[in-house]
């Protein structure tokens, strides 16, 4: 069975793609670029909640536990508490909730100040997963793109952006196509922490509230995606799992770089869903 033609694909949307896609249970697999070494941007958000959900396993913190966010914990971005001008005070949980569903990086900095860089790459260590690191929070890499260029957002002159270390996967959170898919393969196999723990995990990556990148490939009552994107100029990408009504379950991880520096890029948010929609119909033949 001749593999899809990726390349074909992604050109034709005016980007760079890599992809990998694996059957959850059986390990059947395709890939495009599947060990390219890529930034991940907000999807660092998911090694940092299996290893929140690992030490709560371990009884090392407690989910229920609330604390407060005040203005001074504030990290830029659009969404959650981000965007938000009075204290919060909130569960762990919770945060970790927003931090999935929305993306907030006030929440996963937070998060992060209570789980550390050394626990999480322990943890990816531990799993084998070697080319995936997460070594700055939201606050660091949003900082970092005002001190390359000079300037604040938005970043969309090609000199600004060849010089973007969140761009340059030795200098940022990094990781594979693969390695992604491997991380939530464990999550759906009950692998990566406690079977509730796992399920929970599950429940708050089916609540993403982003429905134009790989969602859009299976427009489908039946068919669940549950994921996370992530989002840098001119890097688009997504790892999810998609679930069909007959039992079977897909993991599938798709980056993206465009070659336009605009701001908003359809073609490149689309064409994650229509790779990912290729790889799945792939596995399933």
């Amino acid at each position: 069975m001749s593999t899809p033609a990726f390349d074909q694909l992604f050109r034709a949307a005016g980007v760079t793609g890599w992809l990998y896609a694996a059957d959850v249970d059986t390990g059947h697999d395709v890939g495009h670029g599947a060990d390219e070494p890529m930034p991940t941007a907000s999807m660092f958000k998911v090694p940092l909640l299996v290893a929140l959900c690992r030490r709560a396993d371990a009884g090392l913190l407690d989910l229920t536990e609330r604390v407060t966010v005040t203005a001074a914990d504030r990290v830029g971005g659009p969404t959650g508490l981000s965007s938000m001008l009075d204290d919060v005070t909130i569960s762990l949980r919770d945060l970790a909730y927003l931090m999935i569903a929305l993306s907030d990086n006030t929440a996963a900095d937070k998060l992060l100040g209570r789980v550390g860089f050394e626990a999480i790459n322990t943890m990816l260590d531990t799993f084998g997963l070697e080319g995936t690191r997460v070594v700055q929070g939201s606050g660091e890499m949003l900082g970092s793109m005002d001190v390359d260029t000079g300037h604040a957002w938005p970043f969309v002159d090609p000199d600004d952006i060849a010089r973007l270390s969140v761009l340059d996967p030795s200098r940022t959170n990094r990781s594979t196509p693969r390695e992604m898919v491997r991380l939530f393969g464990m999550i759906w196999r009950d692998e990566a922490a406690s079977p509730e723990s796992c399920a929970w995990m599950r429940g708050v990556l089916n609540m993403q509230v982003w429905p134009h990148r790989m969602a859009s490939g299976f427009p489908y009552d039946d068919v669940a995606v549950s994921g996370k994107t992530g989002t840098m100029p001119t890097l688009r990408c997504e790892t999810g799992v998609v679930e069909y009504p007959d039992g079977g379950r897909y993991a599938v991880s798709v980056f993206t770089r465009s070659f336009s520096t605009a701001l908003n890029q359809p073609r490149a948010d689309a064409v994650i869903g229509t790779a990912a929609r290729m790889a799945v119909d792939h596995l399933r033949r």
